[in-house]
């Protein structure tokens, strides 16, 4: 992709008009709002039912001046879709070229255009292009709204039937197994909600990680095709889930994790039990180690606690 900001070329039937800073677009929509000159506006498209897509949106789509788009042909679908006409610039705008794309936007921005920023569903920045733009923009003083509507994220979560008053959105877990482990080991005992997106293909793979890391009887959430004709909800363990996708799953998937239990810890029971096992034989570490599980502990905890006991004992 080169840099400059030459327009897409429109599919058959789609229209292309000059870059104007007044607008002389049709007017939107009822309930619509036109784009405003000299801004960069982000906006969610639909994930899955077209029905969900906003006035603004329509209105934006029709009045922007340049739209950065993650795909331009999705954008153009989704226009016919929607029965609007693309008037603006369009220009694609996605991971590979964001950092390249950006001061273009913001000067374009700069210079009076109304910019508009769609990915190919929900809300650009949420795993999608956009977090770049909107801290350059920041910088340059240039100003940034939002079309709010639809989100894979927030739709699960609510779904999901699990607490929802604190969560955490982790995105795309490494594709590498070893990374992936890591990963969630770090994430063990988070307390939120979690919310993690994942491609079907890797789906199995992942909820047998999660159910060996996070216990194979965390309840979760399997979230797919939200909003389409084939939603579904699958709603138990982790250990039930991972059987259940053993075969493959279809569609896009959104998984929510429930957040770790309190954990009831007593370290000097496991603390005398490390020692017990290191007198006959046993490294500390390695007895702490293995101790540690059955405690619901770190095994770092163990071995600090079984030190601590031993000076004690030796004072």
């Amino acid at each position: 992709m080169n840099g400059d900001m030459s327009d897409a070329t429109p599919p058959d039937g789609a229209e292309h008009g000059d870059s104007r800073v007044n607008g002389d677009a049709e007017p939107p929509q009822p309930g619509g709002v036109a784009p405003r000159p000299g801004t960069i506006t982000l906006a969610a498209t639909p994930i899955g039912n077209v029905a969900d897509a906003s006035p603004r949106l329509r209105a934006a789509l029709e009045g922007a001046d340049v739209v950065a788009a993650e795909d331009t042909r999705r954008l153009y679908a989704l226009a016919r879709r929607l029965g609007v006409h693309v008037r603006g610039r369009v220009v694609a705008f996605h991971e590979h070229n964001e950092q390249a794309r950006t001061p273009e936007l913001l000067e374009a921005a700069r210079a009076g255009d109304a910019v508009l920023v769609v990915s190919d569903a929900g809300m650009p920045g949420i795993s999608d292009p956009g977090f770049r733009l909107v801290v350059a923009a920041a910088d340059a003083g240039i100003p940034v709204t939002v079309a709010p509507g639809p989100s894979a994220v927030l739709t699960a979560l609510v779904l999901s039937g699990l607490a929802s008053d604190r969560f955490t959105f982790e995105g795309f877990l490494p594709r590498k197994a070893g990374e992936r482990q890591r990963a969630l080991t770090d994430l063990a005992e988070q307390p939120r909600t979690m919310v993690f997106l994942e491609s079907p293909r890797r789906t199995h793979e992942t909820l047998r990680a999660m159910a060996e890391i996070f216990g194979a009887e965390r309840r979760a959430a399997l979230c797919r095709e939200l909003t389409k004709t084939h939603e579904e909800v699958r709603r138990a363990t982790l250990a039930e889930l991972a059987e259940a996708t053993a075969a493959g799953v279809l569609g896009e998937v959104v998984l929510v994790v429930a957040g770790a239990p309190p954990r009831t810890v007593d370290l000097d029971t496991a603390a005398a039990q490390a020692l017990a096992l290191a007198a006959g034989g046993m490294r500390l570490k390695a007895a702490a180690a293995e101790v540690a599980p059955r405690a619901g502990a770190r095994p770092n905890e163990v071995y600090r606690a079984a030190l601590a006991a031993r000076a004690a004992d030796g004072a």
